[in-house]
């Protein structure tokens, strides 16, 4: 089959290409799924790349599994979406010809507990940029709708990452979000889903990104860059205060991110991809008596409620632009310019 190999830590010359790959075999209690579309995340270049780090050394390179070596070569791909065409044994033969949409967290239990000691399918198993995909059965979701399979591969990272951050800051009704990296694959679902929930968006966008932001389900936009983001927000917001931060960027701006939260306020981040190293004011944590909140990936429980958005058209795919899988170099050097506004997307065949 069809498949792009990752062969180490490194840039994009680490992605290999290759036509002779064997098609996998579903174990026990798996399927065998012919891959529609598979999205792109920044969790897949940072893997690539090795940069999370660990805990001692920033710096060192390593997989999202912070200080566990990967195993290469691995076939990445969180995000994928398909049809099942195989099951292996102690599934019914009833799931084949299934359209699914897989949860790519492997679980160590259920509920939140189950993130304590997690796996992904496109780190710790092989995934989705390929023409075939063996997961588990429980993990391929069965979904009813019209959307494409392109559309739907815009989903699983993006808004499963976004349901946790939510969730995990208990964003209710009437509350006031303020949402950065707004017009990428998480921010765009956070706008989304929280507006599903009744607070008051306002989002962070690159320059030129603002009316679709707007017609999403911001209700304010702030431009990246300006001067004065704290005097920005507050127009944005006519004084009132910012209830929730949801933040993917990180970098320069985590002060002003904090300065930005009432009292009580909650600080909430799964992502820092202007940077990583932060500057905090103990100060501004323990006189405003915030709670920083960390949230990654999430749990199956969520990843059934986003199923049941999409199948009832709650959310919208925002399919950004479409790449052959032997183009998933260019496809990840377009993905780091964020020029964009959605996901990028990868197609087998």
């Amino acid at each position: 089959m069809k498949a792009v190999l990752l062969t180490g830590h490194g840039g994009p010359e680490k992605l290999e290409y290759r036509e002779d790959v064997p098609i996998p075999k579903p174990a026990v209690g798996e399927v065998l799924i012919e891959v529609g579309a598979a999205g792109v995340n920044n969790t897949d270049i940072w893997t690539r790349e090795g940069a999370y780090g660990t805990e001692d050394d920033p710096e060192a390179t390593g997989g999202w599994r912070r200080g566990e070596p990967m195993e290469f070569p691995r076939i990445q791909g969180l995000d994928i979406a398909g049809r099942i065409v195989e099951v292996g044994d102690g599934v019914p033969q009833s799931r084949i010809g299934e359209r699914v949409l897989v949860d790519f967290v492997l679980h160590s239990g259920e509920g939140e507990n189950g993130l304590a000691d997690t796996s992904l399918i496109g780190s710790e198993r092989d995934g989705g940029f390929a023409e075939y995909v063996a997961v588990p059965a429980q993990n391929a979701h069965v979904v009813e709708t019209s959307l494409t399979d392109e559309e739907l591969a815009t989903f699983p990272t993006a808004y499963l990452t976004a349901e946790h951050m939510l969730n995990r800051a208990r964003i209710a009704r009437g509350e006031t979000i303020f949402v950065t990296g707004a017009s990428g694959g998480v921010g765009s679902a956070l706008l989304q889903l929280a507006h599903v929930r009744g607070a008051r968006v306002i989002a962070l966008v690159g320059a030129g990104k603002e009316d679709k932001a707007l017609e999403l389900a911001a209700e304010e936009v702030v431009t990246r860059g300006v001067s004065d983001l704290l005097a920005a927000v507050a127009n944005a917001t006519n004084g009132r205060p910012v209830d929730v931060v949801a933040d993917v960027v990180g970098g320069e701006i985590f002060p002003d991110l904090l300065q930005l939260l009432r009292p009580m306020g909650r600080y909430v981040t799964a992502g820092a991809i202007a940077g990583p190293l932060v500057q905090l004011d103990l100060r501004t944590l323990y006189l405003k008596h915030l709670k920083l909140i960390g949230s990654t990936i999430g749990t199956h429980e969520e990843f059934a409620d986003l199923v049941g958005y999409i199948e009832e058209g709650t959310v919208k795919p925002l399919l950004a632009g479409t790449y052959l899988l032997s183009e998933i170099r260019r496809a990840q050097e377009d993905f780091k310019k964020k020029d964009f506004f959605g996901k990028l997307v990868l197609l087998p065949r």
